[in-house]
This record gives structure tokens, sequence and C-alpha cells, in this order.
């Protein structure tokens, strides 16, 4: 099984696409206290590694996780934060150093090969010398393919999310990919929010303190689907949560179910809110329910004013989505776990690389890998 690293990991969306890949998970590396804490819980057969990777050499991870054979693969997310178009755009962005990071560890750990994600923003002109001086860096020895502009509701996820990736392999090493392979992939089924949110209680209670993991039963869905089937099921083994999974099998029960507490000003306006229109005071957009959700947002950490992204209004009640219901929209299953509060659960959620886009992704790169040994 080919071993992987994900850095910048966050709670693990790109992780959980990287397991159903077919790949071993070697280790997990972020400095958010409160994801990795998540990571753990998610993928308990992992090791992690609490840090700032600007700090960290190569040599230093590779010791850090016992891995003395050439890495398979290293994935991750460097922050985006300073390449958002919904932010500043500080080409001076201390966090914008942390994806020149990335490519220095390719360099020195020397994988088979790398994918790292970010936002659009990082394509603009401003930034393409951090772009180009960071591709520089590895160029030597692999193949570099152009950046892959992915939209998440092309790969059967019911959002609009649309990122960049960067992939990168040694030739000798890993079977030669095209930018039109990662175009046309298998089970790509179109999954619109209304299917997303099949089975999902539509009331909640406003007093989510009464329930602060947001517990509920939740029937699983009767539909048959790729989608459905990576909702309840496709658990890797060594992932996931014992006691999470346990109660979802045996008693229907996902955490994740926290309502919001909204003024009766605030559900009048929102009852007035068409879907796809947007909520004039607190920017909050009604989803469709035969359309995809927009990009869900984050919002800050502690460290940058701890601010919460504005949340989408459900698509036929008066209040803005779950947690849970933010999760299903990322194509996160019902068992995986998040952290209990409500702003750390969508600022994870947000952070995250849609794991059934993260999936069809790594498990092109896998195949390419398993045929090059064979042959």
């Amino acid at each position: 099984m080919p071993d992987i690293l994900d850095l910048f990991c966050g709670v693990g969306g790109f992780s959980l696409g990287a397991t159903r890949a077919g790949f071993n998970l070697v280790g997990g590396i972020d400095l958010d206290h409160d994801a990795m804490k998540m990571h753990g819980v998610n993928f308990p057969g992992t090791s992690h590694w609490e840090t700032d990777i600007l700090k960290l050499t190569g040599t230093e991870i590779l010791q850090k996780f016992g891995i003395e054979h050439q890495l398979d693969g290293l994935i991750g997310g460097p922050p985006c934060q300073g390449f958002s178009r919904m932010g500043h755009q500080k080409v001076t962005d201390t966090r914008n150093s942390l994806f020149v990071k990335f490519f220095n560890l390719v360099a020195e750990i020397k994988p088979k090969f790398f994918l790292a994600e970010n936002v659009l923003g990082i394509l603009d002109a401003k930034n393409q010398p951090i772009v180009d001086n960071s591709l520089d860096i590895v160029k030597k020895d692999y193949t570099v393919l152009p950046p892959l502009i992915i939209k998440a509701s092309d790969y059967g996820v019911p959002t609009t999310r649309t990122r960049v990736f960067f992939y990168g392999y040694q030739p000798d090493k890993v079977r030669p990919l095209t930018m039109d392979m990662f175009v046309a992939l298998p089970n790509t089924g179109v999954v619109h929010v209304e299917d997303a949110l099949v089975g999902l209680p539509t009331n909640i209670k406003d007093d989510w303190r009464a329930n602060p993991s947001g517990w509920l039963v939740v029937p699983p869905p009767h539909r048959r689907s790729y989608f459905f089937d990576r909702v309840r099921g496709c658990i890797p083994n060594g992932v996931g949560d014992k006691s999470a999974i346990y109660r979802m099998r045996t008693k229907h029960e996902i955490s994740g179910n926290q309502g919001t507490v909204h003024s009766c000003e605030v559900r009048a306006r929102y009852a007035s809110i068409v879907a796809g229109d947007v909520d004039a005071k607190s920017k909050s957009k009604r989803l469709k329910l035969n359309g995809f959700c927009h990009t869900i947002r984050a919002g800050t950490g502690r460290d940058h004013g701890s601010f919460q992204a504005v949340r989408p209004i459900h698509p036929t009640e008066d209040r803005v989505i779950t947690p849970r219901e933010a999760a299903r929209l990322q194509s996160f299953p019902d068992w995986f776990q998040f952290y209990p509060t409500k702003w750390h659960s969508f600022r994870q959620i947000g952070n995250s690389v849609c794991p059934i886009l993260a999936e069809k992704i790594l498990k092109l790169i896998y195949d390419a890998i398993i045929e090059r040994k064979v042959l």
C-alpha cells in the first residue's frame, strides 16, 4: 500500500480522500490545535505532529514519522487566505510563504509525487512570481502539469467550490498522467443540494446548548448512489472514531445538528428570501434545492480575530444551515467528526478539500503508481 503524508492536514478532507483512494496515511501535520485534535479522532491509526511546518526540514519530517524508504506521495493545502479573492490579497502576507515551503519540502523529501491545493486567487498576476518560484524548486526532478482548475460539482460534490491543484510526479516512478485524464473521471454523477441533504432533520431546535454536539437520529437514506455510499460507508481500515461509527450504525445517530438562535426579525427577513437570493443585511444566501451550494467559507482562527463566516440559508427553512448540513454539502460522511462548537466546525469544514473530489483525483494517481510498480 503506497504511503502518503498530509501537510497542513486540518481536520482531514484530503486525508480521507487519500485513504479511500487506497493510500496508507502515515502522518498529518498542522499547527491548528483544534483541527489536529479532530484529525486524531478521525484518523486514530495515523501519527500526528502539531507544529509549525515553516520551521521543519524534510529530514526532520522523515525521522519523526519513521519513513526510511522513498515516500510515495506528499499532499497538502497550504493556507490560502493571503491569495483568496475574498480577502485582502496581500502578496506580503506571511502565510503565503507556506506555499513556497511546501515545495521546498518536496525537494527535500523527494516523494514519488506531490499534490498541492489552493484557491483560484493564487493564479492572479500579482501572485505569479510566488507560483513560478515554487515550481522552479521542483522542476528538475519532477514532471509538473499546468495548474489544474477543478470545480467540485463536476466531480459529484454538491458545491461549486473551485480550487487549483498543482501536481508533479517522477516519471520513472509514476505512470505519466495528462491534464485530460483529470477531467472525465468515473462515477461522476450530478448531486444537487436536495440530494445531499436527504434524511437530515429540518426542524432544528434553536436551543443548541441543550445538545452541544448536535447528536440526533438520522435514518440511513433509502436511495443508493456513489455519493450516499460514501455518506454512510466506505470506511477505510483504521479510519474513523469507533464510537461515532457505532452510534451511526446501531442507533442511526449522527452529530453536528446544532441549531442557531435567530431573532424573530432575522427569521422574518429570511422568510422573504427566495432561493438563490441574498439577505441584504447578513449577506447569507438561500440555497436552491435543485442547485449547488456556493463555496462555504471558513472564517478566521483566534490569531486573526475569530470572525465567523457567513453561512448559507437552508433551502426550505428560515435558518442558516447546521454543521452537519455543511459537511454533507462538502461531501464529508456522516460518521466524520468535527470540533463540537459550531464556529470550529464551520472553520474545519470550510478549510477542507472535499473528500469525494480528493478521492477521485488521488485514485487516478494511486493507479498510476501501482501500474508503474507492476511494470
